[in-house]
């Protein structure tokens, strides 16, 4: 959407933030150098906690925005429901990185994309139990391969333009935060800078989305849009020497 005006129809700073390190990154790299075919998680992927590091990068993550970096502090968070987004939200809001009182606004359009039949599969678990799926997947491509109860990131794009309608219609001019997953980020990115299959693609392919890290969007006055200005930096991470962590949120979702 454009400007009407004087009246901005999109926030004046947009910030996209990605969860910090989930129990199941921690899991997922144990099944990965085990060799095992399934994740080990005792819990739904949506009850999936924050590991110690993760609560540390997301108290860094507040403290960065406490201190004056990267502009102003968010307005407005919005935040997938699942556990390791929302921990990363409140650890954030304790860190000072928004006033205390602040609300959290859970969304469901923001939430990781749905693995269906593969969740919990490590790679080498897809190719040993869904052989079918692994050719498939090979076939389509990430982009349009869609898991039986699953989601590709087309379908995950389909809910994140609406999600932009939301934010455009209750939040213009406002400072936005959201907190939520790899995948959004990636996507959000094609919406928001109007970008081919193949240009998202490359920008994954050169490298997973750290935990906690910052993209940023400032909106253009001229344009009318937002403009990229920062993505996937861990300043805030390096300033207090607490780990950047980069793991796909699953097996599958590792690119090859």
């Amino acid at each position: 959407m454009r400007s009407t005006g004087n009246t901005p129809r999109w926030p004046s700073v947009l910030w996209l933030i990605r969860h910090g390190q989930s129990a199941g990154n921690v899991a997922r790299d144990t099944a990965h150098a085990n060799g095992t075919a399934r994740i080990a998680l005792d819990h739904r992927d949506v009850d999936v906690p924050l590991s110690s590091l993760g609560i540390d990068q997301a108290r860094a993550l507040g403290h960065w925005f406490a201190q004056g970096e990267e502009g102003q502090r968010p307005q407005v968070i919005l935040s997938s429901p699942y556990l390791r987004a929302l921990q990363t939200a409140e650890i954030f809001r304790e860190a000072g990185g928004c006033h205390s009182d602040l609300r959290i606004c859970l969304d469901e359009r923001l939430r990781e994309k749905e693995f269906g039949i593969l969740d919990g599969l490590t790679s080498a678990g897809i190719r040993e139990l869904q052989p079918e799926q692994a050719h498939f997947r090979k076939v389509l491509g990430k982009f349009y391969h869609r898991p039986p109860g699953g989601e590709s990131w087309v379908d995950v794009i389909f809910r994140l333009r609406a999600l932009l309608d939301t934010v455009s219609l209750h939040y213009a001019g406002e400072r936005v935060m959201i907190i939520a997953h790899q995948v959004v980020v990636l996507c959000m990115r094609y919406v928001l800078e109007n970008l081919t299959e193949a240009e998202i693609l490359e920008i994954d392919a050169q490298g997973d989305v750290a935990n906690c890290s910052v993209t940023q969007y400032e909106l253009n006055s001229q344009s009318g849009r937002l403009a990229l200005q920062h993505y996937n930096i861990v300043a805030p991470l390096e300033r207090e020497g607490t780990p950047a962590t980069n793991e796909p949120d699953q097996i599958v979702a590792a690119r090859g």
